[in-house]
């Protein structure tokens, strides 16, 4: 099968295009690929380390409010969907999926006006502007969560097939992940992690709360501070606790997170759709502190998603503290058996097929190309 990859600005539409490129390969071995991205976004850097053929097209998101900007977003889209025409021309793809963010639009927009089957993935539990915009447009939209294919009343057709970044993660080794970290092999691990940049509220909670988890130490706490903010916190920790002690482990950032994950036993995080796709794929429980500073405030719809299930607590920014944060991971580390059924709804979340769902899909679409 010949496909076409398109998603980008964050990991969270990228991961998803690379797992079902992931999945592909590892059931046909004579899979192409190429993915179309935007030339300002993350995909132009992660992508080409996936060893996957990369092009790019110039494409800006709509802004909200009335502004000239947005003459200049209507050029480039119309420029982004002739490039992106001349580029399905010459590739000639069997079938294109869209992953989310702005350079979707005009690359399954091409694609379907030159009858090439589409398939859109939507991540979050509230759609994105491109994705509603697609869904009337796109051959088939595959949604993460379910219960939510009612979002896309003009989708010809609407299915529920997860995340793939959950089938890619599902696989992750946690020897590797307890070895990676310097913890011994079965210990209670507490990961606290900002997104890929770090957040700063989330990060002053940290610090407040390694103050109050000092006497727990058979607990492992790994903080991943985020670029930005690995130095300021290093020095805060150590001028509230004197040093740092072998249970409190602070990183910059985790290269090998799906094997992090896999060893970690509650996680504290953002309710970024991926991320919740990995985390239910391993069977997590969590404590999610949704984004506040994202469109149509996804993000805590997300979380209420896992917290109505049973998988996860959920702390709104505005109530974030290191005491309202240190409580709620202290009465899940502390109760074996809440944490045990937090981790079975978790799980029960889980779609681990979701890469090979997916494939299936287009499939379907191509007529078993």
């Amino acid at each position: 099968m010949r496909i076409v990859l398109s998603g980008g600005g964050t990991g969270g539409h990228i991961y998803p295009a690379v797992a079902v490129a992931r999945q592909l390969e590892a059931e046909e071995d004579a899979s192409a690929f190429l993915y179309i991205g935007g030339t300002r976004g993350l995909e132009s850097k992660l992508v080409p380390q996936e060893n996957l053929p990369f092009r790019s097209i110039d494409i800006t998101g709509f802004r909200r409010k009335l502004s000239l900007d947005n003459v200049k977003t209507v050029m480039r889209f119309l420029k982004g969907v002739k490039e992106s025409k001349r580029m399905l021309k010459e590739f000639k793809p069997d079938v294109v999926v869209g992953t989310g963010g702005y350079v979707c639009g005009p690359v399954v927009y091409a694609a379907s006006k030159l009858g090439i089957p589409t398939l859109i993935h939507e991540q979050n539990a509230i759609p994105g502007l491109t994705n509603r915009f697609l869904s009337r447009y796109a051959s088939t939209v595959a949604v993460s969560f379910e219960g939510t294919e009612s979002a896309f009343p003009a989708g010809k057709r609407v299915i529920y097939t997860g995340n793939p970044r959950a089938t890619t993660v599902s696989k992750a080794n946690p020897q590797r992940g307890f070895a990676s970290l310097g913890i011994p092999d079965g210990s209670t691990v507490v990961l606290v992690v900002g997104g890929s940049r770090g957040a700063k509220a989330i990060n002053e909670a940290m610090i407040e709360m390694a103050s109050l988890a000092v006497k727990e130490s058979q607990v492992h706490y790994v903080y991943v501070t985020g670029e930005p903010y690995y130095e300021g916190t290093r020095k805060s920790l150590r001028e509230k606790l004197g040093s740092l002690p072998n249970w409190l482990h602070v990183l910059p950032y985790v290269h090998n997170m799906p094997e992090v994950l896999a060893c970690t036993s509650l996680i504290v995080n953002r309710a970024g759709a991926s991320f919740l796709a990995e985390i239910t794929a391993l069977g997590i429980p969590s404590v999610l502190i949704p984004s506040p500073n994202v469109t149509n405030n996804h993000q805590e719809a997300n979380a209420r998603q896992l917290e109505r299930a049973g998988a996860a607590v959920v702390i709104l920014e505005k109530d974030l503290t290191g005491q309202s944060l240190y409580k709620a991971v202290r009465t899940i580390t502390g109760d074996p058996a809440l944490r045990k059924s937090m981790s079975e709804a978790s799980s029960k979340l889980g779609k681990r097929d979701s890469a090979a769902l997916v494939v299936e899909e287009l499939r379907r679409l191509t007529g078993g190309k």
